[in-house]
């Protein structure tokens, strides 16, 4: 068969030109046509190990992509320490595995929206840990369609997405972490920001202007430390979450300068998508390397394996959107999650429960 091979209890469906197998305790998870058969199915199977042929061949020759292959995708990414770390050495052109193709990368990200959105069940059901999902990236590199996708089969009732923007006279007149402890997800939750604490030492690096309308005491705002020292209260703020039982991840979708070029032109010449083109964008695009320099300092200042970064490839957007969800996906499997034990009492309401209705 040279479309996608993909069965769970005996069917099998084609889509795309490589074969995927998603195994589950002898059994093999559909990618179906639609995406709620998707997320039925990864409901059904349990959240163990899954593995990938991606290959059109239907012999022993076949090349797999196992659960510790995609671990080897996420670990080339993530960022759990500073030390050695070079944005430089991250090609927001990267693809790993080298030949993976786009039509399987689209049916591996439908794939682990269906999986993602039954581990989402299992922590809203579980109620005693969250989740937050930091997006950081320059104009461009694709973060709300990674939203968009990548929580496409979620629960909304289960998730929050913050924006931030410029902070507001009133955020302004509290510390810069203020605003970012009101938008985080409660218990049993994931929460996603669309930028974040991270505006307020990455920005302020690049344009060193803008710290003047902080409405800092001017010896904190001259104090030569001050980016530094923001850095450590982010480090210390983010431990307390994990302390807390919030689990963090951080993904910067490193996009490249000809791509991002790319992408504003595309808004410029499309009249649907005009209204996203923002001139002030290429002012930042003219401070490339300062911002590029401002976000080497700062992922080697505060990652960490409590609060890890992945710097994510973002100029191939679908293999970007694939790298995310495992990433969450990762990270909620790491929980293990279980449904909240019932009491003897809430066993016996359910089996009066039961009689009521076989008796109606």
């Amino acid at each position: 068969m040279t479309g996608i091979d993909v069965a769970f209890d005996g069917r099998l469906l084609t889509g795309c030109r490589r074969r995927l197998r998603y195994p589950f305790d002898g059994g093999r998870l559909v990618i179906a046509a639609r995406a709620h058969d998707r997320v039925g199915a990864a409901r059904d199977a349990p959240d163990r190990d899954t593995a990938i042929n991606m290959s059109g061949k239907t012999s022993d020759d076949q090349k797999k992509l196992s659960a510790k292959d995609i671990t080897k995708v996420l670990d080339r990414y993530r960022i759990a320490s500073g030390d050695g770390f070079k944005l430089a050495d991250h090609a927001p052109d990267d693809l790993f595995p080298a030949d993976l193709v786009k039509s399987c990368a689209e049916d591996l990200l439908q794939a682990g929206v269906a999986r993602l959105a039954a581990l989402q069940e299992k922590l809203y059901a579980n109620g005693t840990w969250s989740v937050l999902v930091v997006l950081q990236a320059l104009d461009a590199a694709g973060k709300d369609s990674t939203v968009k996708h990548v929580m496409s089969g979620v629960n909304p009732q289960g998730v929050t997405v913050t924006s931030f923007k410029a902070p507001t006279a009133n955020e302004l007149a509290h510390d810069f972490l203020w605003r970012i402890s009101a938008a985080l997800p409660e218990r049993g939750k994931i929460g996603v920001f669309n930028r974040s604490h991270y505006e307020d030492v990455i920005v302020g690096r690049a344009r060193p202007e803008l710290l003047g309308q902080s409405r800092l005491p001017p010896r904190v705002a001259q104090d030569v430390r001050v980016w530094e020292r923001r850095q450590d209260d982010i480090v210390a703020f983010e431990r307390h979450l994990a302390n807390e039982g919030t689990k963090v991840l951080k993904i910067f979708l490193n996009v490249g300068r000809e791509e991002q070029k790319k992408r504003l032109l595309a808004r410029l010449d499309d009249p649907d998508k005009t209204w996203k083109f923002d001139a002030g964008d290429l002012k930042t695009r003219a401070l490339w390397p300062a911002y590029h320099e401002a976000y080497q300092t700062v992922i080697a200042a505060t990652a960490t394996p409590e609060a890890p970064w992945f710097v994510v490839p973002a100029d191939r957007k679908w293999f970007t959107r694939w790298v995310v969800v495992e990433a969450i996906i990762e990270a909620l499997s790491a929980l293990d999650l279980q449904p909240p034990p019932l009491t003897p009492e809430d066993r016996a309401a359910n089996a009066q429960a039961r009689a009521a209705l076989e008796r109606d």
